[in-house]
């Protein structure tokens, strides 16, 4: 039976930031993920390495302070997989938010990147909104643009993933968690690998499962109870038409919520819903009203495009990232964003994350590396992992 300090469960942008953040600091790692690596969630986020402008409106400063501060590493850090792009805003006559609103925002932003370069904005004057092509006028306003940043979700994912072997760490795909024994000093936990069942024990487990979290926790001996949740959809639609000049950040004419539509390999994606799941029984998939709705949202600002049933023809592809948040009252749009950590009495050697961020998975790493610091107590590191650049 091999041993390890640490055993992670969950090969999606937290995972591997852990594993990633472990192996430096100099513990033996192994990392276990039932698909592709970066294959779930962390494949079908909207592709953006950004503070979240609008987390502002519902009070979440720290988490923005935060995000910018994580925005601004892996800009130096991995240059050549997350780009600097502008961001676009138009406000409108009908507008909820009035661009008194939006220019206070943008100021705080500006203010809460402390002294990066991309924290400045600007209004775009008016003879210059004719290059929004197809854009509608009527009513318009003002267009401010900011900066923020995007990036390949999934081939972030893998270089961490490839930076945490070189490491030393063991990362393992198509490896499937089957059960999990919480012993006084160390858990005995079995996988099963390339069709044959492998067990190893480890010093502490770290349950990094995304929305699958609580199946995890479902296989732990003895019992232990998970965090009520909810699973929320979050549908993005690639279309064949010409990718957008940056990235414009459009209020729904449905509702409160925001989405974006953005250029993605030279073609224009359009993104998110936040939809409610009963269930994980079967795999997410983009429902019609979903498509509705963000081509509802496309068409009202661009009333020239086609129809909605002619822009459906133009899909080339649908995708669909499952995010976790604790169960509330208020709807998903206005809950918080920062990933809770979870453990118990009677397992302290299990932590479970829920919720997270693909903008700050180092800080959580950061985090996660804390407690295992004060389980296990240091080692002697082995990389500084500010050092690391990823490619």
């Amino acid at each position: 039976m091999s041993s390890y300090d640490i055993a992670i469960i969950g090969g999606g942008i937290s995972g591997v930031g852990i594993a990633q953040y472990a192996a430096a600091a100099g513990y033996s790692t192994l990392l276990i993920e039932k698909g592709e690596i970066g294959g779930q969630t962390s494949a079908n986020s909207s592709k953006l390495i950004h503070g979240g402008l609008r987390y502002l409106e519902s009070g979440q400063v720290n988490l923005v302070r935060k995000s910018l501060q994580e925005r601004r590493h892996l800009l130096d850090f991995a240059p050549s997989l997350v780009k600097a792009v502008p961001f676009y805003i138009p406000v409108y006559q009908d507008s909820q938010r009035n661009p008194w609103t939006i220019r206070a925002g943008l100021s705080l932003y500006a203010l809460l990147s402390e002294f990066d370069p991309l924290g400045r904005f600007v209004s775009i004057p008016a003879v210059h909104w004719h290059r929004f092509n197809g854009l509608k006028l009527q009513g318009l306003k003002a267009v401010f643009q900011y900066w923020d940043a995007q990036t390949d979700d999934k081939l972030l994912t893998q270089a961490v993933a490839r930076s945490a072997e070189a490491l030393g760490a063991h990362v393992y795909a198509e490896a499937e968690f089957l059960q999990l024994n919480h012993l006084g000093e160390q858990i005995d936990l079995n996988f099963r690998h390339r069709g044959e069942v492998q067990q190893i024990d480890a010093k502490l487990v770290i349950n990094a499962a995304g929305p699958w979290v609580n199946e995890v926790i479902a296989k732990v001996s003895p019992p232990l109870a998970g965090v009520e949740l909810d699973w929320v959809q979050g549908a993005h639609l690639l279309l064949d038409l010409p990718a957008p000049d940056g990235i414009l950040y459009l209020e729904s004419c449905f509702d409160k919520r925001v989405i974006f539509v953005m250029p993605w390999y030279g073609q224009m994606l359009i993104g998110t819903t936040e939809t409610v799941l009963a269930s994980l029984d079967s795999p997410p998939h983009v429902t019609e009203s979903e498509i509705n709705y963000l081509l509802g949202i496309y068409r009202h600002y661009f009333p020239l495009s086609p129809s909605i049933d002619e822009l459906k023809t133009k899909i080339v592809q649908t995708f669909c990232g499952v995010r976790v948040l604790p169960k509330q009252a208020s709807s998903a749009f206005e809950r918080p964003r920062d990933t809770l950590m979870q453990t118990s009495i009677s397992h302290p050697r299990l932590l479970s994350l829920y919720g997270g961020k693909l903008t700050t998975f180092r800080s959580t790493s950061a985090e996660v590396l804390e407690w295992v610091e004060q389980k296990l107590g240091k080692r002697t590191p082995i990389a500084d992992v500010d050092s690391l650049r990823l490619s």
